[in-house]
């Protein structure tokens, strides 16, 4: 009776789970009930000391859909993004720039130290990596970070967060918890209607005022348990809290930031010390890689273009946070084979250049038809059919994907679906002769990126 007891129980705390969980996935299922997709560019920005952030509208249905946000932070020499933390993964996707960033994360050893010889005061902290123009950086899930531009440009990131993965308990909003700073004070200037659709407020207390809400998480601890708990003065311990900063989030460091890090062309090896294996697969595991470099390219056409994929295979810490990317380059008027992404949302974000686009839904309508330029984003949902076409300076893209082995399945090419089938299927399905059959199957011999035809180069260039 305990045994039949117990399974009860049991079965009635997994079925009040499932109801529990069930509003949150029945919201994310009917967000992509989408008749049109549009070309999507920042609706807002947030000044700082030393850069600044723009926002795309998050609440936009085509995120809705795919359950993601994007932002992207221009950050100045020597300018200094202050630690944070967020309640989702990023992927982040540096389309300018050189510096170097900290990622925190817990148990992890201290394994940067200063040299006795130099210094009489040797500090000590967790890896610091170093990132360029066209890596793509992955942070995990409330991992503190920090980011520093040590070089004379400034620096884009464009960053991706996953606001429906299952790491992200709270909502579907990512909420950016500061570690220093008061980063809300710099833009209390702004209109209400602007401070309202504000990201830095998605974490507020209902009924709060946006002014009530702001500061870093030290500002709601009691001084004097802070200065308690840190073993300092009460002097120190209001510095944590940052009560007259108005810097906001991202600050200027005079004299330049001075840390224990190795040269940029010198490896960094792991330090000396014991070895564990939560270590070795967390603390010491690679988080970025390039995804600029042409050699590196899974699809080449030397006259159409090539394209990059960075999945789990090549970067194992994508496996947790299921996601992976795409860096693409198409040639003037070059096309995309029509294809489909079996198991992911793709972000689509064009770094340089234009082109044009179409997508498709399951009911065969056209739900996008346009040209998307330089700095536009797109959202192509799960198995839309999408077909791409570079305009007559090109094109270059950044795709974020919420797979960590996102799959495509092309319409026309050499590996495509129509490749594949027999062409009596073909003929028989399309009401054509085996003659049509056979050339619709066996005319492009290119695999993902064609070269212009000679009929599209007498065509329309207006992309």
């Amino acid at each position: 009776m305990a045994n039949y007891l117990s399974l009860a129980l049991s079965f009635l705390l997994l079925f009040h789970g499932c109801i529990a969980f069930q509003p949150f996935q029945q919201l994310q299922q009917n967000q992509c009930q989408i008749q049109r997709i549009n070309a999507l560019e920042p609706n807002e920005r947030v000044e700082a000391e030393a850069g600044y952030t723009v926002f795309f509208d998050s609440n936009d249905q085509q995120f809705q859909c795919a359950g993601v946000e994007v932002i992207r932070h221009h950050i100045q020499p020597q300018g200094l993004l202050l630690p944070t933390y967020i309640n989702t993964p990023l992927m982040v996707y540096i389309l300018q720039g050189r510096g170097y960033q900290g990622i925190m994360l817990p148990g992890c050893p201290e394994t940067y130290q200063s040299s006795q010889q130099q210094e009489s005061f040797q500090d000590r902290h967790q890896k610091i990596y170093h990132f360029q123009q066209g890596d793509v950086v992955v942070i995990p899930t409330g991992a503190p970070h920090w980011m520093y531009n040590d070089g004379q440009e400034e620096i884009i990131a464009v960053v991706l967060l996953d606001s429906t993965s299952q790491a992200n308990q709270l909502d579907q909003f990512h909420r950016r918890f500061f570690l220093a700073g008061n980063p809300h004070e710099s833009d209390r200037q702004q209109s209400s209607m602007q401070r309202q659709g504000r990201q830095w407020g998605r974490g507020q207390i209902k009924g709060q005022s946006p002014e009530e809400g702001s500061g870093n998480i030290f500002r709601g601890f009691d001084l004097e348990i802070l200065a308690e708990a840190f073993n300092v003065d009460q002097e120190t311990a209001e510095r944590l809290q940052s009560p007259d900063d108005t810097r906001g989030h991202i600050v200027m460091v005079e004299r330049g930031l001075q840390v224990v890090r190795p040269p940029i062309q010198i490896p960094q090896q792991q330090q000396e010390g014991g070895r564990n294996g939560f270590e070795e697969n967390v603390c010491t595991g690679k988080i970025s890689s390039n995804i600029n470099d042409v050699a590196r390219a899974d699809f080449f056409n030397p006259q159409a273009g090539w394209s990059a994929h960075l999945n789990s295979f090549k970067l194992p810490i994508l496996q947790m946070l299921q996601l992976s990317a795409e860096r693409g380059v198409l040639n003037r008027n070059a096309i995309v084979s029509p294809y489909w992404i079996m198991n992911a949302h793709s972000i689509l974000y064009v770094t340089n250049g234009n082109m044009r686009m179409q997508i498709v839904n399951d009911e065969g309508q056209t739900v996008f038809d346009d040209q998307i330029q330089e700095g536009q984003l797109v959202v192509i949902p799960q198995n839309f059919a999408v077909v791409k076409q570079a305009g007559q300076q090109g094109c270059q893209w950044i795709s974020f994907r919420t797979n960590d082995n996102a799959m495509i399945n092309t319409l026309a090419g050499h590996t495509s679906v129509l490749r594949a089938m027999p062409v009596d299927v073909i003929a028989n399905a399309y009401q054509m002769s085996p003659e049509q059959a056979r050339s619709l199957k066996f005319n492009r011999q290119e695999t993902v990126m064609f070269s212009p035809s000679s009929r599209s180069s007498r065509g329309r260039h207006g992309v």
